[in-house]
């Protein structure tokens, strides 16, 4: 594969002469050259390769890879410094695409265009957002200010004047004792409608607030106590005049936060400190719904869960403007309570397809009691990876009888299979995928109860739905396929691409016949619901409707989950690493790409296979443009996402 690389960046006649390799081969000009035409050993043609040719390319690839190295360097997500430094980068590179002239570029130029220009605009919006959000941390943490300045004043390689720093450093230990009392009064008084607020007299001025935001203040207080440590650290036993002057004001400081942060989560937040550790998602607001959020130098983790404990799911609801703003990103024409009357308008066909399945099991339409014996039917303990081979096996068979899709070779050789530890079960209870499916099944060291729940949860019935879901034609094909196709796209990911994508085709293999018997059409239909209730609970949580207890209770109630795995998947939902609107994404996601088989190989315009192969040849990109793509929309500047892929009036 590296020598076909090289062969393509380089072209021309001396492509050859890299590509036959030896001393002699270098000196030979006279070596043919490789046809147009040519196949090389790993079976990739000319026509198998990348050859897109967008105007705007150059200008993402470069913003990219400049974006990374603000990032590296303005590690605090709270630095004020950090958001004004973005502010003026994000500005100067709309200020550059409005230099370009829209009219003469490509189509694949002007979806570039727009996509860049909406991810900067959506940059922006979120720098404000989180600014706010930021402004109602700050009463629990005013000391916070020093510790950014310490380490950016460092990042400057500024000269550090030690006496001067243990003299901040004490007056920070001081301002962390007085902002603890003002807390202290303020729960003495109960919890605030809603904001944090001071209030009183005598002395302390009482703080009361909310557990959200005191959650979101705990994990930020986590990455700059860890920023601090790191600081520290660089001129320990390096300067010694920093050594003799820091070390016991440091020391002073790192209890007195750490005894802070233990108040906070055990009075508060109302979970216990020990459980935390270092390294895991994002402090403070987390946006975006691209997927899990990868954690940077300092960040904190979540409460680590316990069997059975739901306290340690909290999550940070968002609101109705913030939503609109998700929504506006990833093109979603749509209000956050329009998509809850989509979810439940499938909700309902789900439950009536339930009843039909139920009927041909002799439960009549008692659809809960077949779901409860489709969960009997799992294989025995050590047998599910077997399962998951065979199941992806059928599925791969399936695509290529009906030549539904190209499926590359080398896709097929190299997926790969692993177990899901039992911690890891508490958060993902199901399976997880891409180049390697993660397989969650009990464990020796699970009580009876969590070893039962997840032997039902991973019944025959329920992975036969998902196994193709995580490997091909779903999350595996599509890593596959969008590492070698416009990869630069990457900066616009949207799990309505990636995850719809996936829940796409359990829409179409449905709709092909791909579940013959009652418990597998049963099975399916469960993780429809699923998905339904996915939109319902989130983006009622995130409007402030419903609490994570009521999420669960209502995919216990409602779709029928195991109560341990309703739990995990509240907690993914909300743990922060995942963005508002990720759950939404799945069923909303496959809605976009259904409508648009409708439109063009329903219609006869293209063949499954043709459709298919395109989408997995644009990247992951908003359905919307993939649309404007396939159909050759005329684009404009100024354009605007209107495509109302689904009619609530029909099903």
């Amino acid at each position: 594969m590296a020598i076909v690389s090289l062969c393509f960046i380089l072209r021309g006649p001396w492509v050859a002469i890299v590509w036959a390799g030896g001393e002699e081969a270098q000196r030979s000009p006279r070596s043919t050259p490789v046809r147009p035409d040519r196949t090389s050993a790993s079976g990739v043609r000319d026509d198998d390769l990348d050859t897109s040719r967008s105007e705007i390319r150059p200008l993402i690839e470069r913003f990219t890879v400049d974006l990374g190295s603000l990032n590296r360097f303005y590690t605090i997500p709270i630095s004020p410094a950090r958001r004004e430094r973005l502010k003026t980068f994000y500005t100067e590179w709309l200020q550059r695409l409005e230099e370009v002239n829209f009219e003469a570029l490509s189509l694949d130029g002007r979806v570039d265009y727009l996509l860049f220009k909406n991810h900067l605009e959506y940059l922006l919006r979120q720098l404000d957002i989180q600014a706010r959000q930021i402004a109602e941390m700050e009463p629990l943490m005013p000391f916070a200010r020093a510790i950014i300045e310490l380490e950016e004043a460092r990042r400057r390689m500024e000269p550090i004047q030690s006496q001067h720093v243990a003299e901040r450093l004490a007056l920070m230990k001081r301002q962390i004792e007085e902002v603890r009392r003002a807390v202290e009064a303020g729960l003495r008084e109960g919890r605030s409608d809603g904001q944090v607020r001071g209030s009183g007299s005598g002395g302390i001025t009482p703080i009361r607030v909310t557990r959200t935001v005191a959650n979101r203040a705990l994990q930020t207080l986590q990455s700059l106590r860890m920023t601090l440590r790191n600081w520290f650290n660089f001129y320990h036993g390096y300067d010694p005049l920093f050594t003799w002057w820091v070390s016991e004001p440091y020391q002073s400081v790192d209890q007195t936060l750490g005894s802070y942060m233990d108040f906070l989560a055990q009075r508060v937040v109302g979970v216990r400190m020990e459980e935390m550790a270092l390294g895991g998602p994002q402090p403070g607001p987390r946006r975006g719904a691209g997927g899990p959020q990868q954690p940077t130098t300092g960040e904190a983790r979540p409460p680590v869960p316990r069997p059975g404990d739901t306290s340690d799911i909290i999550g940070d609801p968002i609101g109705r403007e913030a939503l609109l703003v998700e929504l506006a990103r990833e093109m979603i024409p749509y209000t956050p309570e329009e998509l809850i009357a989509i979810a439940e308008k499938e909700m309902a066909w789900c439950e009536n397809e339930m009843k039909k399945a139920a009927r041909e099991l002799g439960f009549g339409d008692d659809w809960k009691k077949a779901l409860e014996y489709v969960k009997t039917r799992y294989v025995e303990p050590g047998k599910q990876p077997e399962l998951v081979r065979d199941l992806a096996r059928e599925a791969i068979a399936f695509l290529e009888q009906r030549d539904l899709v190209t499926i590359p070779p080398l896709a097929k050789e190299t997926w790969r299979m692993e177990m899901m530890s039992p911690e890891r079960q508490l958060v993902n209870p199901f399976f997880t995928g891409g180049e390697v499916i993660t397989v969650s099944y009990p464990t020796n060291t699970m009580s009876h109860e969590a070893k039962m729940m997840s032997l039902r949860g991973n019944n025959i019935h329920f992975s036969r739905a998902t196994v193709f879901h995580e490997l091909i034609p779903g999350h595996h094909l599509q890593g596959f396929m969008t590492a070698r196709y416009k990869p630069y796209r990457n900066l616009f990911s949207t799990p309505f691409w990636g995850e719809g994508w996936a829940l796409y085709w359990e829409l179409l293999l449905w709709d092909l016949g791909f579940h013959k018997s009652p418990e597998d059409r049963i099975g399916a239909l469960f993780w429809r619901m699923h998905r339904c209730a996915r939109i319902i609970f989130s983006l009622k949580f995130h409007l402030g409707e419903m609490t994570p207890e009521e999420c669960i209770n209502y995919l216990v109630e409602r779709v029928g989950h195991e109560r341990a795995n309703a739990e995990g998947e509240v907690r993914r939902s909300f743990g922060g690493a995942y963005g508002p609107l990720y759950q939404a994404a799945y069923l909303l996601g496959g809605l976009q790409f259904r409508a648009l088989h409708r439109e063009l190989v329903e219609s006869g315009k293209m063949t499954n296979r043709a459709f298919h192969d395109a989408i997995l040849r644009e990247g992951r990109i908003p359905v919307e443009m993939v649309r404007a793509i396939l159909t050759r929309q005329p684009l404009t500047r100024d354009f605007r996402s209107s495509w109302r892929f689904y009619d609530l009036g029909r099903r």
